[in-house]
């Protein structure tokens, strides 16, 4: 299976007013993920090592970059053991690779919420889907049964098609006196499980295709989107924090009819650059709490090298910190705080993802700046 993903995003730390941007690709991510050898140890739905984890199949509902960083921070002297013993060297990981790594596992749905086929067949029939659409054959002229929608591998493709004809399904329902049905973004994933495990469908190649660029911003604002999604309404600032894809497709379904006027239309290649502009200006942010992440600064005993500059051990200020940045980071410096840790009679630091994102948003506010 293939995928590609490429994003551009723009991390917005409060506080401080400084911006990060990463710039990530799946492929790039993909390769390095066999380049840095952790493919002998983890796999990606099946294909790699089996000692660890399969890094495609953990299914998490609010799993976020910082608790991936979280994780990987967490097994970093059992997984440096494991590289020794293997002769694998450390490699490089900068931010910009860790971002791509980030990606990569992003496109192996390893972000995912998980779906239900069960659950989406009574969506499919709770929210009259199935009064115009079938499966396999047509109910209606103007409804292609499902097992002919072209985008149903494509979640970005299917949010075009669906926006696109979302003024004559509205129509429909008001003829019929039916609401607009409103779809959660678990519904939406619940619908594409099932749709996708009908026998018809079960050879659908599946993928996601985010590109980066300016051209998304652009579209945002010749489209008309920008009319309205503009100050409290600013889709770029924490609305959309750590929201899916399919999170956002749902969200603009549910949006649609409460447009006027009736939205433009958009090709699957301008969903695709939309979705992604707003995506990616969020991926890489969660929401932390920098007071909480004080506690957790001098809690895990951060402060007691990083707040004392004999110690060698340097300031966390400088630009603003991610769950990438927190990665490469770790990945250069960890052996040398372990040895130091050890010599100090410290125990490695464990962290919840919530934690991390509170650390993060601390290392990233005034009073991180001021330590």
């Amino acid at each position: 299976m293939m995928w590609k993903l490429a994003i551009l995003s723009t991390c917005v730390v409060t506080g401080t007013g400084a911006a990060a941007t990463l710039s990530a690709d799946s492929a790039r991510g993909e390769r390095l993920f066999e380049s840095l050898q952790c493919i002998q140890c983890h796999s990606i739905n099946g294909r790699g090592g089996k000692v660890a984890p399969d890094l495609g199949r953990r299914m998490d509902r609010n799993f976020t970059p910082a608790s991936l960083a979280a994780t990987i921070w967490n097994h970093a002297p059992t997984m440096r053991a494991a590289m020794r013993e293997r002769n694998i060297p450390a490699g490089d990981l900068s931010e910009g690779a860790a971002a791509d790594l980030f990606a990569y596992f992003y496109s192996a749905h390893f972000f995912d919420k998980p779906g239900d086929a069960g659950r989406g067949k009574a969506v499919f029939d709770s929210k009259h889907c199935s009064d115009c659409h079938d499966i396999a054959t047509a109910k209606l002229a103007s409804a292609k049964p499902v097992a002919q929608w072209e985008s149903i591998g494509q979640p970005l493709a299917l949010a075009a098609v669906m926006w696109n004809h979302g003024a004559n399904m509205h129509g429909e329902f008001v003829q019929r006196k039916l609401k607009w049905p409103e779809l959660t973004s678990q519904n939406f994933t619940d619908l594409l499980v099932y749709v996708r495990n009908r026998p018809e469908l079960r050879n659908t190649v599946q993928r996601v295709e985010i590109v980066a660029g300016t051209e998304g911003e652009s579209l945002f604002q010749s489209k008309g989107c920008i009319a309205c999604h503009t100050g409290k309404l600013t889709l770029t600032q924490g609305r959309l924090r750590a929201k899916t894809l399919v999170d956002i497709a749902a969200a603009m379904w549910n949006h649609q009819p409460r447009m006027a006027p009736t939205p433009q239309p958009l090709s699957t290649s301008e969903m695709e650059r939309i979705a992604s502009y707003l995506w990616a200006a969020a991926f890489f942010e969660d929401s932390g709490d920098a007071i909480k992440g004080k506690r957790v600064f001098d809690a895990k005993r951060c402060s007691v090298c990083h707040g004392d500059s004999s110690t060698g051990a340097p300031r966390l200020t400088g630009r603003p910190f991610s769950g990438a940045r927190m990665v490469s980071a770790l990945w250069f410096h960890g052996p040398g705080m372990l040895e130091q840790m050890k010599a100090k009679g410290i125990e490695w630091p464990r962290f919840e993802g919530a934690q991390m994102a509170d650390l993060i948003a601390f290392l990233n506010s005034d009073k991180g700046e001021k330590k």
